[in-house]
């Protein structure tokens, strides 16, 4: 589970520029919620620390004993539940002012049912936080994914189940779309050995260790080619937007 590319590592030096992407939008919402907080999928617990100082308590859950008793360790004043994903097994109605879900939602199988329950949990006027990448910046197929999303469809999805849908983008400056492009042609330099398309043909789940090696050597061709550009990116490179369609992530907030 550690190893995995989907999990960007601060540790790791060729991961920064995702690392970096991955922590903004924690450090965004850190200034707007507050209260009782559900993080859906809190993977390594990234944003925890960072959310931690704004809420009256915080509840992370996510489908992974090892991951939830550590952060336990780590922070004993919050509650970490290992829970497969949806539903929100026992966790009650209109209880909680904030849920934020970063990255997620892209991994569920029953993605409907997921913001389904999202909105059952939050209390009447509470906000769902959500981001998820944007298909149109995807390099190639990435088989841990169940699906991906173009921003009109990811809208009317959400507007199901929320009463208001806000929809922004988190997007990088030159610096960060020159490592993109640097990235991409990394890629391109792999995936041009995949003449029978199989990326696309085969099951995704026979992929997955296929795709990780391959990303992981992606980000360190792009490493070793250009370390100055790789470690420079921080936070900062990265903003928010009110055009979601033209940015590397959706940031939606659902208004319950």
């Amino acid at each position: 589970m550690y190893k995995t590319t989907e999990i960007a590592s601060s540790e790791i030096a060729s991961d920064n520029p995702i690392h970096q992407r991955l922590l903004f939008p924690y450090l965004h919402v850190s200034h707007l919620v507050s209260g009782d907080v559900l993080e859906i999928g809190c993977g390594t617990g990234r944003g925890v620390g960072v959310l931690a100082p704004q809420v009256s308590n915080y509840t992370g859950v996510d489908k992974n004993t090892e991951l939830m008793q550590e952060l336990s360790k780590n922070y004993p004043s919050f509650t970490f539940i290992d829970m497969f994903l949806p539903p929100l097994k026992d966790l009650p109605s209109n209880h909680y002012d904030f849920v934020v879900t970063f990255q997620v939602i892209e991994h569920i199988e029953n993605d409907d049912f997921f913001l389904q329950e999202a909105a059952r949990v939050l209390k009447p006027g509470g906000k769902l936080y959500l981001t998820t990448v944007n298909k149109k910046f995807s390099l190639t197929r990435n088989p841990w994914h169940v699906r991906e999303y173009e921003a009109k469809g990811l809208q009317n999805l959400m507007e199901k189940h929320f009463s208001t849908v806000i929809t922004e983008g988190i997007h990088g400056n030159a610096k960060v779309m020159d490592y993109y492009e640097e990235n991409k042609k990394s890629v391109q330099k792999i995936t041009r050995f995949d003449i029978l398309n199989l990326q696309y043909r085969l099951p995704r789940t026979w992929l997955q260790v296929p795709y990780d090696i391959a990303n992981r050597m992606s980000r360190l061709i792009v490493s070793k080619a250009n370390n100055q550009l790789v470690d420079s990116i921080q936070v900062d490179d990265y903003s928010l937007n009110q055009t979601p369609d033209t940015s590397f992530d959706f940031f939606y907030t659902g208004i319950k």
